[in-house]
Protein backbone atom coordinates (compact mmCIF):
# COMPACT_ATOMS: atom_id res chain seq x y z
CA UNK A 1 0.00 0.00 0.00
CA UNK A 2 1.12 3.53 -0.85
CA UNK A 3 2.38 5.77 2.04
CA UNK A 4 -0.16 8.24 1.13
CA UNK A 5 -2.91 6.73 -0.56
CA UNK A 6 -5.24 3.67 -0.05
CA UNK A 7 -4.96 3.19 -3.71
CA UNK A 8 -3.02 -0.17 -4.95
CA UNK A 9 -2.37 1.60 -8.32
CA UNK A 10 -0.35 4.48 -7.27
CA UNK A 11 2.66 4.46 -8.57
CA UNK A 12 6.49 5.51 -7.43
CA UNK A 13 6.53 8.05 -9.75
CA UNK A 14 2.92 9.02 -8.11
CA UNK A 15 4.03 8.90 -4.56
CA UNK A 16 6.96 11.50 -5.50
CA UNK A 17 5.12 13.66 -6.94
CA UNK A 18 2.94 13.60 -4.08
CA UNK A 19 5.25 13.99 -1.06
CA UNK A 20 7.04 16.74 -3.26
CA UNK A 21 3.72 18.24 -3.20
CA UNK A 22 3.06 17.86 0.84
CA UNK A 23 6.38 19.56 1.25
CA UNK A 24 5.87 22.38 -1.18
CA UNK A 25 2.16 23.29 0.43
CA UNK A 26 3.53 23.01 4.29
CA UNK A 27 6.26 25.44 3.39
CA UNK A 28 4.11 27.76 1.37
CA UNK A 29 0.77 27.46 3.37
CA UNK A 30 1.30 26.14 7.00
CA UNK A 31 5.16 27.77 7.82
CA UNK A 32 4.48 27.67 11.46
CA UNK A 33 2.00 24.70 12.13
CA UNK A 34 2.42 22.54 14.81
CA UNK A 35 0.63 18.41 14.03
CA UNK A 36 0.21 15.69 16.16
CA UNK A 37 0.25 12.83 13.85
CA UNK A 38 0.02 9.32 15.18
CA UNK A 39 1.03 10.30 18.95
CA UNK A 40 3.94 12.35 17.84
CA UNK A 41 4.39 16.13 17.77
CA UNK A 42 5.60 17.43 14.53
CA UNK A 43 6.55 21.22 13.53
CA UNK A 44 6.11 21.90 10.03
CA UNK A 45 10.08 22.41 9.98
CA UNK A 46 10.63 18.74 11.36
CA UNK A 47 7.78 17.58 9.16
CA UNK A 48 8.84 19.00 6.21
CA UNK A 49 12.43 17.03 7.27
CA UNK A 50 10.53 13.80 7.41
CA UNK A 51 8.87 14.31 4.51
CA UNK A 52 12.66 14.68 2.82
CA UNK A 53 13.56 11.63 4.20
CA UNK A 54 10.68 9.69 2.76
CA UNK A 55 11.38 11.37 -0.78
CA UNK A 56 14.65 10.52 -0.64
CA UNK A 57 14.79 7.13 0.31
CA UNK A 58 11.94 6.33 -2.30
CA UNK A 59 13.91 8.04 -4.74
CA UNK A 60 17.25 5.58 -4.28
CA UNK A 61 14.56 2.99 -4.69
CA UNK A 62 13.18 4.17 -8.04
CA UNK A 63 16.86 4.28 -9.44
CA UNK A 64 18.08 1.29 -7.98
CA UNK A 65 14.95 -0.64 -9.37
CA UNK A 66 15.70 1.47 -13.15
CA UNK A 67 19.18 -0.17 -12.70
CA UNK A 68 18.15 -3.22 -12.28
CA UNK A 69 15.89 -3.83 -15.20
CA UNK A 70 18.64 -2.58 -17.15
CA UNK A 71 21.25 -5.10 -15.27
CA UNK A 72 18.48 -7.86 -15.41
CA UNK A 73 17.68 -7.72 -19.04
CA UNK A 74 21.79 -7.28 -19.71
CA UNK A 75 22.54 -10.76 -18.27
CA UNK A 76 19.81 -11.89 -20.09
CA UNK A 77 21.44 -11.31 -23.03
CA UNK A 78 24.62 -12.70 -21.86
CA UNK A 79 23.47 -15.92 -20.80
CA UNK A 80 22.00 -16.31 -23.80
CA UNK A 81 24.63 -16.26 -25.28
CA UNK A 82 27.32 -18.03 -22.92
CA UNK A 83 25.29 -20.26 -21.52
CA UNK A 84 25.53 -22.60 -23.87
CA UNK A 85 29.51 -22.47 -24.43
CA UNK A 86 29.80 -23.00 -20.34
CA UNK A 87 28.34 -25.88 -20.47
CA UNK A 88 29.85 -27.07 -23.70
CA UNK A 89 33.06 -26.07 -21.73
CA UNK A 90 31.90 -28.14 -18.74
CA UNK A 91 31.56 -31.20 -20.70
CA UNK A 92 34.31 -31.73 -22.92
CA UNK A 93 36.48 -30.92 -19.07
CA UNK A 94 34.48 -33.84 -17.32
CA UNK A 95 35.17 -35.81 -20.21
CA UNK A 96 38.86 -35.23 -20.21
CA UNK A 97 39.34 -35.70 -16.99
CA UNK A 98 36.81 -38.43 -15.89
CA UNK A 99 39.15 -40.52 -14.02
CA UNK A 100 40.72 -37.47 -12.09
CA UNK A 101 38.57 -36.19 -9.66
CA UNK A 102 41.12 -34.28 -8.05
CA UNK A 103 41.91 -32.40 -11.68
CA UNK A 104 38.17 -31.89 -12.14
CA UNK A 105 37.87 -30.22 -8.47
CA UNK A 106 40.46 -27.79 -9.73
CA UNK A 107 37.87 -26.86 -12.16
CA UNK A 108 35.09 -26.80 -9.86
CA UNK A 109 33.38 -29.79 -11.37
CA UNK A 110 32.78 -33.40 -10.54
CA UNK A 111 32.81 -36.11 -12.87
CA UNK A 112 29.65 -37.05 -13.99
CA UNK A 113 28.38 -39.94 -12.43
CA UNK A 114 26.75 -43.19 -14.41
CA UNK A 115 23.62 -44.46 -13.27
CA UNK A 116 24.63 -48.42 -12.33
CA UNK A 117 22.90 -50.96 -14.34
CA UNK A 118 19.36 -51.87 -12.77
CA UNK A 119 19.22 -55.30 -10.63
CA UNK A 120 16.55 -57.83 -12.17
CA UNK A 121 14.71 -56.83 -8.78
CA UNK A 122 14.69 -53.54 -9.80
CA UNK A 123 13.28 -53.86 -13.03
CA UNK A 124 10.50 -56.34 -12.02
CA UNK A 125 9.40 -53.53 -8.98
CA UNK A 126 9.24 -51.21 -12.04
CA UNK A 127 7.13 -52.96 -13.84
CA UNK A 128 4.76 -54.17 -11.20
CA UNK A 129 4.56 -50.27 -10.07
CA UNK A 130 4.34 -49.57 -13.90
CA UNK A 131 0.98 -52.17 -13.82
CA UNK A 132 -0.55 -51.17 -10.82
CA UNK A 133 -0.94 -47.60 -11.62
CA UNK A 134 -2.36 -48.30 -14.84
CA UNK A 135 -5.21 -50.63 -13.19
CA UNK A 136 -5.79 -48.14 -10.31
CA UNK A 137 -6.12 -45.25 -13.65
CA UNK A 138 -7.94 -47.91 -15.55
CA UNK A 139 -5.34 -47.42 -18.24
CA UNK A 140 -4.43 -49.93 -20.93
CA UNK A 141 -1.64 -50.62 -23.41
CA UNK A 142 -2.34 -50.86 -26.98
CA UNK A 143 -2.48 -54.55 -27.78
CA UNK A 144 -5.23 -54.84 -24.59
CA UNK A 145 -7.02 -51.95 -25.81
CA UNK A 146 -7.39 -53.36 -29.67
CA UNK A 147 -9.46 -56.86 -28.08
CA UNK A 148 -12.04 -54.38 -25.87
CA UNK A 149 -14.94 -54.30 -28.35
CA UNK A 150 -18.54 -53.41 -27.18
CA UNK A 151 -21.18 -55.75 -26.38
CA UNK A 152 -24.79 -55.66 -27.87
CA UNK A 153 -27.13 -58.18 -26.60
CA UNK A 154 -29.94 -56.96 -29.20
CA UNK A 155 -30.79 -54.27 -32.00
CA UNK A 156 -34.66 -52.53 -32.26
CA UNK A 157 -35.31 -51.68 -35.82
CA UNK A 158 -38.14 -49.17 -35.69
CA UNK A 159 -39.17 -48.67 -39.32
CA UNK A 160 -39.89 -45.43 -40.77
CA UNK A 161 -41.97 -45.21 -43.82
CA UNK A 162 -42.97 -42.28 -45.89
CA UNK A 163 -46.21 -40.74 -46.72
CA UNK A 164 -48.37 -42.37 -49.43
CA UNK A 165 -47.77 -40.30 -52.62
CA UNK A 166 -51.46 -39.56 -54.15
CA UNK A 167 -51.87 -41.92 -57.11
CA UNK A 168 -51.64 -40.68 -60.68
CA UNK A 169 -54.70 -40.91 -63.09
CA UNK A 170 -53.65 -40.72 -66.33
CA UNK A 171 -56.23 -39.39 -68.85
CA UNK A 172 -58.34 -42.27 -70.94
CA UNK A 173 -58.39 -41.69 -74.72
CA UNK A 174 -62.00 -42.63 -75.71
CA UNK A 175 -61.97 -45.35 -78.45
CA UNK A 176 -64.72 -45.87 -81.11
CA UNK A 177 -66.79 -48.87 -79.44
CA UNK A 178 -66.93 -52.23 -81.38
CA UNK A 179 -69.85 -53.46 -83.79
CA UNK A 180 -71.80 -56.35 -81.68
CA UNK A 181 -70.86 -59.65 -83.22
CA UNK A 182 -73.73 -61.05 -85.10
CA UNK A 183 -75.38 -63.77 -83.67
CA UNK A 184 -74.40 -67.14 -85.84
CA UNK A 185 -76.59 -68.04 -88.63
CA UNK A 186 -79.07 -70.65 -87.85
CA UNK A 187 -78.18 -74.08 -89.14
CA UNK A 188 -79.50 -74.93 -92.28
CA UNK A 189 -80.71 -78.71 -92.50
CA UNK A 190 -80.65 -80.02 -95.95
CA UNK A 191 -82.01 -82.80 -96.75
CA UNK A 192 -81.44 -84.52 -99.71
CA UNK A 193 -84.82 -87.18 -100.70
CA UNK A 194 -83.43 -89.86 -102.20
CA UNK A 195 -85.73 -90.64 -105.58
CA UNK A 196 -88.66 -92.63 -105.16
CA UNK A 197 -88.66 -96.22 -107.49
CA UNK A 198 -91.92 -97.01 -109.55
CA UNK A 199 -93.57 -99.84 -108.28
CA UNK A 200 -92.72 -103.08 -109.69
CA UNK A 201 -89.50 -101.84 -110.57
CA UNK A 202 -86.54 -102.84 -108.33
CA UNK A 203 -83.49 -101.58 -108.87
CA UNK A 204 -80.67 -103.41 -110.42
Amino acid sequence: MSITTTSKATTQAGTLAQLQALILGLQKQLPSAQFTLVSTVYTTATLVTALQGTLMTLTAVTTARAALKVALAAWDTEEAKMGPVILALRRIIQSMYADAPDTLAVFGLEARKVPAPRTLAQKAATAAKAAATRKARGTASKKAKSVITGNVTGVTITPVTAPAAAPTVEPVNAQPASPAAAPPAAAQVVTSAAPVSPPGHVGQ
